[in-house]
C-alpha cells in the first residue's frame, strides 16, 4: 500500500481542495440534470486526472457523489456532495456541462474561470413559451392518438398550460417528485372530470390520456433499465424504485379526482 501524507491546508493543498470541489459541482449539475450513472463517473474520473490526480476513485448513485483524489506529493482528498431531491431532467444544461468537460479534459480551466462557467450554466433555461407550446402540442396529439377527437385535443391542451405551470412553480415547493404528481393528477383530474360533466361531447378519458403523458415517468424507467445493464446495480434500482412510485401516485391521483367527481 502506498502512503500517503498529512495533509496540512498549504496553499497548493488549498488548489487540489478548489479543484476537486468544482469538479464535484460539475458532477452534481450533471446528474441534476439527468445524466447517466457511468457518464458522470467517466466525466469526473476525466477531470480529476486533468487537474493533476495521479489516482481518482468516483463512486455515484442518483442521490450522492463520493469522490477521493490523490494528488501530487502523496496528497489524497475525500468530498461527498447529496443530490437534493433526485434532480430533474434539463438536456440542454446537461449538453452544456459535457461540452465544459470536454474542454477541462483537453485544457484545464484555472479554479475561477471553471467556477464562473458553472454560474453561467447554472442560468440557463428553457424558453417557457416552447416548453408550453410543446406541452399543448404534444398533449394533443396524444389525445386523438388514443381515440379522441379535436374538441378533446383542445381541452387536452388547455390542461396542458397547468401541468407546464405547475411544474415551474409548484414542484419546487414539494417534497418529493411523488408528491407532486399526486397533487397535479389530483387537480388535473378534477379539472378533467368536471368539463366533462359540463360537456357531453368530450371524452375525459381520452383528454387524461393525453394530459398524464407529461408526467408518466417513462424516460426514468429507461434509465433505471439502462443503469442496470450499465453495471450500476444499485443507481439502476433506486431509479426503478423511483418511478414505480411516481407512476403510482399518478394513478392515485387520477383515481382519487374520479371517485371525488363520481366518472
Amino acid at each position: 500500500m502506498k502512503k500517503t501524507k498529512a495533509v496540512f491546508f498549504t496553499p497548493e493543498v488549498e488548489r487540489y481542495n478548489e479543484c476537486l470541489r468544482y469538479i464535484l459541482d460539475v458532477g452534481e449539475m450533471m446528474l441534476y440534470s439527468g445524466g447517466e450513472i457511468n457518464r458522470v463517473e467517466d466525466t469526473l474520473q476525466r477531470m480529476g486526472h486533468a487537474y493533476g490526480g495521479e489516482d481518482v476513485n468516483v463512486f455515484v448513485i442518483t442521490t450522492n457523489i463520493m469522490m477521493t483524489v490523490r494528488f501530487p506529493g502523496g496528497v489524497e482528498l475525500t468530498q461527498t456532495r447529496e443530490i437534493p431531491n433526485g434532480g430533474k431532467l434539463d438536456f440542454t444544461r446537461l449538453e452544456a456541462l459535457n461540452e465544459l468537460s470536454r474542454q477541462c479534459c483537453k485544457q484545464p480551466l484555472a479554479p475561477s474561470r471553471l467556477r464562473q462557467r458553472l454560474d453561467e450554466l447554472e442560468k440557463i433555461e428553457v424558453n417557457p413559451k416552447i416548453l408550453y407550446l410543446a406541452s399543448m402540442l404534444s398533449t394533443g396529439v396524444f389525445a386523438i392518438f388514443f381515440g379522441g377527437n379535436i374538441w378533446d385535443a383542445l381541452v387536452a391542451a388547455g390542461f396542458a398550460l397547468i401541468i407546464c405551470f405547475m411544474q415551474r412553480k409548484v414542484a419546487d415547493i414539494c417534497p418529493n417528485n411523488m408528491i407532486f404528481c399526486l397533487l397535479c393528477s389530483l387537480v388535473i383530474g378534477l379539472g378533467i372530470g368536471a368539463i366533462g360533466r359540463i360537456v357531453p361531447v368530450l371524452h375525459p378519458d381520452k383528454i387524461m390520456i393525453g394530459d398524464i403523458m407529461l408526467l408518466i415517468p417513462g424516460l426514468g424507467i429507461t434509465n433505471a433499465i439502462r443503469d442496470v445493464f450499465a453495471g450500476d446495480t444499485i443507481s439502476g434500482m433506486l431509479r426503478l424504485v423511483e418511478s414505480v412510485l411516481w407512476a403510482a401516485a399518478l394513478a392515485a391521483g387520477f383515481m382519487i379526482s374520479m371517485g371525488l367527481i363520481g366518472g
